[in-house]
């Protein structure tokens, strides 16, 4: 009987301290106030306007490559107000389409929808950073799950967004997605098609 309840206590110590590790030092501990007055300053209306390039990888739960993407986006802005148009090409040879409607309030605070989006993505644009969170429903092609997202964004000195994301089902990461947005039109890519 012994055995079983030093089994047991350790398992519950095992388990203590991998949530400590998630919620003080992981990916998703991250807060906007970490990144107060990093530099470059990210305004999310310069940042997502006009035409921008994305590259992509998606990477399953064990951590291997299950998609590649290219996106043509244009981000449209007047005021607080905008629009980004995202048409995504996978490796697969399917193709996406997404419109995000965005409001930046006058604190920083970002909201946003998509029809694919569950109630409305929050957020907030922070330093060089920008980080929404949300709740999207795949496509049926993919399952039509749910999943909680945390959205990163990391603004570079040329201009280019890093964007990192993971997804979530019941608290475990089923996908990562890791991303770079450009601004500006890829001639070579135009030409290809």
């Amino acid at each position: 009987m012994t055995d079983l309840v030093f089994l047991l206590a350790g398992m519950i110590l095992a388990l203590a301290a991998f949530v400590l590790v998630q919620s003080l030092w992981s990916f998703r501990a991250q807060t906007p106030k970490d990144y107060a007055g990093t530099l470059p300053q990210l305004d999310i209306r310069q940042a997502l306007q006009g035409p921008i390039l994305c590259d992509g990888v998606i990477y399953g739960p064990a951590g291997r490559v299950t998609s590649r993407f290219v996106a043509d986006m244009q981000g449209d802005w007047t005021g607080r107000s905008g629009v980004l148009r995202e048409s995504f090409r996978y490796d697969n040879g399917s193709r996406q389409e997404r419109e995000w409607h965005l409001t930046l309030g006058n604190d920083g605070s970002i909201s946003g929808t998509a029809p694919d989006i569950l109630g409305e993505a929050t957020g907030r644009q922070s330093g060089a950073t920008v980080c929404l969170k949300y709740r999207i429903r795949l496509p049926e092609s993919a399952g039509g799950h749910v999943l909680d997202v945390i959205d990163w964004m990391y603004l570079a000195e040329n201009g280019a967004l890093i964007n990192r994301s993971q997804f979530r089902k019941f608290g475990i990461k089923v996908a990562e997605l890791v991303a770079t947005m450009r601004p500006g039109i890829d001639a070579q890519r135009t030409a290809a098609e």
